[in-house]
């Protein structure tokens, strides 16, 4: 794709640039959850069952394991600003696609495109930022592009089911175009890292074993998280087999597709592997959680649920204008503990809501788990970056880009897992439905797994991304003006 000259202004404003990689996020993750509630308008058209829909969302999740991988390597090749605007332009059409799909078999191919467009565009819309952003303003270029993951769960399924109601399931995909168009505009017109790195010989065997391992857990977990897939947790167990062959191999490998060295840092490490995916688990299984609660559990009507996810989507914008001074004032260390502790206690209080629990109250709890929720999302998103030298990006976008979907299904997958188990502590057999103290245990759970992920952020140093939370010594910050790249 040719390069297109793009304004000469955007290195001085990486808000800009930051919000206009969030308007590409932002479609991506508002297409996969508002389709959730047009499942049964889509099988009636397709002349389907429920279930067989499924295999959309399977294809999706393959094409995203086996594209995220190589992702970095693509940017580095062809430049990153060039497979930025592919992977939107690639994401749109496909969009358009699955609106004109007339059968089940053509809109699963027109998800598989989906996947490819998506997996691309994440990993490498974050290097862009990366790359062009100074450390005094990386919390708030971070903020920007993780509000899309944050809002889209939340508005994504009330959205859909109105869009659905009022429009036809297709408009779901079609809202894509209109804001395809606008990325990829912007993109062409403003974005810079369009330059291409020294090319590397491509690790096959790397490859393989990577996108294997994920494409395995991935579908594992997303079976695990269906009634029907509680068998299929060997898919789980040999893709993490799988995972040790492929870190094994990129350890050694003179080329390798993603570079482990990324792991020695201390912060990225902490933020991306086990404490950091723990974290991000609690942090998505809320919006997955909280409906089902209000719903199947208390009862409330689909409108009534919605509105009181609107206040837990405010509480999630309101905080984003206090982030970089609290940051500032507390230090990442700090913050992830105490506030994690209050984001984690927060989903553990939802155990005690039911229908008798006053109004105003329920509000309250809404808006302060999302205020927390917000805060610590932003700040594990910006501590993962924070101290990764400019050689490194490409491999720690990839890295961390593949540790944060496995995070999204893991949440579901775990939740509902609880969920069954609950089930099958209360009635004997795992086949009974769900009633409100299975939601409870649920978010009992998830509540307490954070407040335990959330102290061993306590290993952290002190001054752990001083830099970029502003803390570091006058010294320091006197060259924050220098882009990470």
């Amino acid at each position: 794709m040719t390069a297109v000259a793009p304004g000469p202004s955007v290195l001085h404003h990486p808000r800009l640039m930051a919000g206009i990689v969030a308007v590409s996020f932002f479609m991506q993750a508002l297409d996969g959850t508002i389709i959730a509630t047009s499942l049964p308008a889509m099988a009636a058209d397709f002349r389907t069952d429920v279930v067989d829909l499924n295999v959309g969302f399977t294809a999706y999740l393959l094409a995203m394991a086996v594209c995220i991988p190589p992702a970095g390597w693509l940017a580095d090749r062809l430049g990153a600003r060039n497979v930025f605007l592919g992977a939107i332009v690639l994401f749109t059409l496909s969009s358009l696609a699955c609106a004109l799909a007339e059968g089940l078999w053509s809109f699963v191919a027109a998800r598989v495109a989906q996947g490819v467009g998506g997996a691309l565009m994440t990993p490498v819309g974050r290097q862009i930022v990366l790359r062009n952003t100074p450390k005094s303003e990386l919390v708030n270029a971070i903020a920007l592009i993780t509000w899309p993951a944050l809002i889209a769960p939340v508005v994504g399924p009330v959205l859909g089911g109105w869009i659905t109601t009022h429009a036809g399931w297709r408009w779901n995909f079609l809202l894509n175009l209109p804001i395809g168009a606008l990325g990829a505009t912007l993109t062409m017109r403003f974005l810079v890292g369009g330059e291409r790195e020294k090319a590397r010989p491509f690790d096959g065997l790397g490859f393989l074993l990577t996108a294997g391992a994920l494409a395995l857990v991935l579908i594992g977990l997303e079976l695990l998280s269906q009634e029907a897939g509680r068998r299929m947790a060997g898919l789980v167990v040999l893709g993490l087999a799988v995972g040790w062959l492929a870190m094994r191999h990129l350890r050694r490998a003179p080329h390798p597709l993603v570079d482990l060295r990324v792991l020695s840092t201390q912060t990225f490490a902490l933020a991306s592997l086990s404490t950091g995916t723990a974290a991000r688990m609690v942090i998505n299984a809320t919006p997955f959680l909280l409906p089902l609660l209000f719903q199947v559990g208390m009862g409330l009507s689909a409108v009534e649920t919605g509105s009181l996810m609107l206040v837990y989507f405010l509480g999630n914008l309101a905080m984003k204008a206090a982030t970089t001074r609290t940051l500032r004032h507390l230090g990442f260390r700090t913050l992830l503990v105490i506030n994690g502790i209050l984001a984690s206690g927060a989903v553990a209080a939802f155990a005690l809501v039911d229908a008798s629990t006053p109004r105003p109250l329920l509000l309250a709890l809404l808006f302060g788990a999302g205020l927390t929720r917000s805060m610590q999302f932003t700040a594990l998103n910006t501590i993962t970056f924070a101290d990764i030298e400019p050689a490194m990006r490409s491999a720690a976008t990839t890295f961390s880009s593949m540790t944060q979907q496995l995070s999204v299904l893991l949440a579901v997958a775990m939740a509902a897992l609880t969920i069954r188990l609950s089930v099958l502590a209360r009635t004997g057999t795992a086949d009974a439905a769900a009633i409100l103290p299975d939601f409870h245990a649920a978010l009992a759970m998830m509540g307490g797994v954070g407040i335990l992920v959330s102290l061993r952020f306590l290993t952290l140093p002190r001054d752990a991304g001083a830099e970029v939370s502003g803390r570091g010594p006058a010294s320091l910050r006197a060259a924050e003006s220098k882009p990470l790249g």
